[in-house]
């Protein structure tokens, strides 16, 4: 039996601003900072044995906040697959290597990309296009924001990803940690929860709270 954990990254820079970020690679604001060390204290005693992150900082930052407070005080190392960092970053001390624990990073649990909405001002777009077409662009499932992606996208490239690189670790018996995004987790959750496309879409995430699945013989049953 398997952990899943999965946890929404705290609030960012351009989340305090008021701003569509998606894809714009924006750090946490210093009250992400704190949630992230607030849910540390939360997760702090919680089986972890392996971490999957967005490539987006402000996701690797709430990860790497939330396991220098765990308990088990292993170090969580980035898994390079590419370029001189591949080889490069080889840990040689297998007593080093077994007090670690490896964090892989995917465009594939990326935010929804925003197209042309991103670095604008949510109440300025609002006041431009309207409260009911923004309110569309931002969670309707189907329908894309100019030149940007939908839910129903971002679940096409999330849950491919979740099925062939995330499950077989639990499928093993490991307890994996995910720290991602409102619309990458909700894909997840949609999946894992069997919801329509109107029950995800009024899904709300909120930041710094873990959310956990107990994994066992193919079966997700949600813990809290």
């Amino acid at each position: 039996m398997g952990k899943l954990i999965l946890l929404r990254h705290g609030e960012s820079m351009w989340n305090e601003k008021n701003l569509f970020t998606g894809w714009v690679d924006v750090p946490l604001s210093e009250k992400g900072v704190q949630e992230s060390i607030n849910v540390g204290a939360l997760m702090r005693d919680m089986p972890i044995d392996v971490i999957f992150s967005s490539t987006l900082i402000r996701a690797i930052m709430t990860a790497m906040i939330v396991m220098a407070y765990h308990s088990s005080k292993k170090t969580p190392v980035l898994v390079h697959e590419a370029g001189l960092l591949k080889e490069y970053a080889t840990i040689h001390s297998e007593n080093t290597k077994a007090e670690t624990i490896p964090v892989f990073c995917d465009d594939a649990l990326n935010e929804r990309m925003y197209g042309g909405l991103q670095g604008m001002n949510k109440q300025e777009m609002q006041q431009k296009y309207g409260n009911e077409q923004v309110h569309i662009w931002r969670r309707s499932f189907a329908v894309c924001p100019p030149h940007g992606e939908s839910l129903e996208l971002t679940t096409k490239r999330t849950i491919p990803y979740f099925e062939k690189t995330i499950l077989p670790f639990l499928q093993a018996g490991k307890n994996v940690f995910i720290s991602a995004h409102g619309n990458s987790l909700r894909a997840i959750i949609k999946v894992l929860n069997n919801l329509s496309d109107e029950e995800v879409v009024a899904l709300e995430l909120a930041t710094g709270v873990p959310i956990v699945y107990e994994y066992e013989k193919g079966q997700f049953t949600k813990d809290y």
